[in-house]
């Protein structure tokens, strides 16, 4: 049986965020595909014109039809063009992994007051920081985020999900929370919190930990290669 599996980065991220990861998951057998959305390209143009609509139609156009399973691994804010891939093409996701993030509720949006045409690192390092999701990372590998980081399109982080077909509530999924725990993750989905409210929704997503910082794509790459084979073989 083939299996694709299609890697999508969070925030200011190209496919160059799972150069670790991609190479150890085809090891084993699987068609991987790593993601660089529109917009987060180095020289990128037009930045300010890229939308939410135009991320969830770039995942989508990577799922292989010839495939026999595809597995959608979204970190962090790809969870929100995830979600609307989930909602426009049920069919076409197998499984579902959100790594350290969740599917998220319609009329979400990570910041609708955002101003301006783009949304740099620069502007949250200091809260990343300070909260802790820098955990485990290296001084080399802090210095390579900066020097890599692309300005994330502004509309990507204004726009709203807009969900429709309660078929994605049904897709099968795992949630590999890192930063907080899995019980973490439940008490925040129950106590309102926005981002995690769609795990309220779901029906089929087991939540698995995997304690360390947001990003461990750098900072536990293994260990997270052996979460994702893990959960794309159900």
């Amino acid at each position: 049986m083939s299996t694709q599996i299609v890697l999508v980065p969070g925030f200011w991220l190209g496919a160059w965020a799972w150069d670790d990861v991609a190479p150890m998951l085809a090891a084993r057998g699987y068609a991987v595909a790593a993601l660089t959305l529109p917009g987060l390209e180095p020289n990128s143009r037009g930045r300010g014109e890229v939308t939410l609509d135009d991320h969830a139609r770039a995942i989508a156009d990577a799922l292989d039809r010839g495939v026999d399973r595809r597995v959608l691994v979204l970190h962090s804010g790809a969870a929100l063009p995830g979600t609307i891939v989930l909602d426009r093409h049920p069919d076409l996701v197998d499984h579902v992994i959100f790594v350290d993030t969740a599917p998220v509720p319609d009329g979400f949006a990570m910041n609708a007051e955002l101003e301006g045409a783009e949304f740099p690192l620069s502007a949250a390092w200091e809260t990343e920081m300070a909260d802790g999701s820098m955990r485990e990372l290296t001084d080399e590998q802090l210095s390579t985020f900066r020097d890599r980081a692309v300005p994330q399109p502004g509309g990507t982080v204004r726009d709203p999900v807009v969900l429709l077909d309660p078929a994605r509530l049904a897709v099968p999924g795992t949630v590999i929370c890192t930063a907080f725990s899995s019980t973490d993750y439940r008490s925040y989905a129950a106590q309102g919190v926005g981002f995690l409210a769609g795990l309220l929704e779901h029906t089929a997503l087991d939540l698995v930990d995997l304690p360390t910082g947001h990003w461990p794509m750098w900072s536990r790459p293994a260990e997270l290669v052996e979460l994702i084979a893990r959960a794309a073989g159900r």
